[in-house]
């Protein structure tokens, strides 16, 4: 019988790399554990660099080539972080483990040292994300909101050659970089709330590959499943994705499973915000996270959401 090996697809980006030889070394630790070999895969996200995402249609920038590998079987798990996988699967995809959880707070990196509430009016603030973008117009309407794309070492590389007084990364990347030093502040929860899923890794495999899933499964984080699946029920019901400034947290304390999300216009001004509880079984966190977007929804974040579309469309405001 020929030994198995299990080909390990990932973007090719510094952290891409690192959460795969993350899940390489998990599954080398398995006892009995097969083979590993890494597949490094060029996607859309990554060529697309000098155009902001929200301005991209379309969605799965950093996925879609992953899915395709898998699909036609040149890989036999792809490794993402789980905020840029979509709320809906491609078929024949399964999202098989998800692994415990790093910080999933927004980190601001400067290069004075400040602290946000320091930062002089009209200082030079990067970010690619609209989400964050909106949460520093409500924060900071003084400050000068900049586009920022490319992998976290070079967007460090621009905030140290001046281009920017202080950009806004997630925690997580620059903490499993080795880069938490770099970190000035970690900006609040409540006031930041971060992108659904940020700080966990996902792991996919296609569908019915009990070869591949039965050892998958055996990294997978109860805890984490449950917060990024109410996490992930809200973004699915509103319909969100990374063009939309949502923001949301579930956290498991015992048996109770609470979820907090807030949608944010992106001048700051106008925000809608929601919470509620649940149990802590799979189905909770489902019915958790829609409960929670039809609380937002009742609030008028659709139309938040619409007006926010329509000056985004060619033409538009």
């Amino acid at each position: 019988m020929t030994a198995m090996t299990l080909r390990i697809g990932t973007r090719a980006s510094a952290l891409a790399l690192w959460q795969a030889r993350h899940v390489e070394g998990l599954v080398g630790a398995l006892p009995g554990a097969p083979g590993v070999e890494l597949v490094p895969i060029m996607t859309s996200g990554d060529l697309q660099t000098e155009v902001p995402l929200w301005a991209v249609r379309g969605r799965a920038f950093f996925t879609k080539e992953l899915d395709r590998a898998l699909l036609e079987e040149r890989i036999d798990l792809a490794v993402h972080s789980l905020k840029d996988l979509p709320t809906e699967l491609e078929d024949g995809i399964e999202l098989v483990a998800v692994l415990p959880r790093e910080d999933p707070s927004d980190a601001l990196v400067g290069r004075e040292g400040m602290p946000l509430a320091r930062l002089a009016p009209g200082a030079r603030i990067g970010t690619s994300s609209l989400r964050r973008r909106a949460f520093l117009a409500r924060a900071r309407p003084d400050l000068e909101l900049l586009e920022l794309r490319g992998n976290v070492p070079t967007r460090l590389q621009r905030l140290d050659r001046g281009d920017y007084t202080a950009i806004v990364l997630a925690a997580a990347g620059l903490k499993r970089l080795g880069l938490e030093p770099r970190i000035t502040q970690r900006l609040p929860s409540d006031q930041f709330p971060p992108a659904v899923s940020q700080g966990a890794i996902g792991v996919c495999a296609r569908a019915g590959d009990e070869r591949t899933a039965k050892w998958l499964a055996l990294l997978d984080d109860p805890q984490t499943r449950l917060a990024t699946s109410a996490e992930r029920a809200l973004l699915r019901r509103i319909e969100g994705g990374c063009q939309v400034p949502l923001g949301a947290l579930a956290t498991l304390a015992g048996t109770t499973l609470s979820l907090k999300a807030t949608v944010c216009a992106i001048d700051g001004t106008r925000s809608l915000s929601a919470e509620g509880e649940s149990g802590a079984t799979e189905a909770d966190a489902q019915a958790l996270g829609e409960r929670v977007a039809q609380q937002l929804l009742a609030q008028g974040a659709a139309s938040l959401i619409a007006e926010l579309r329509i000056a985004q469309a060619p033409g538009g405001a």
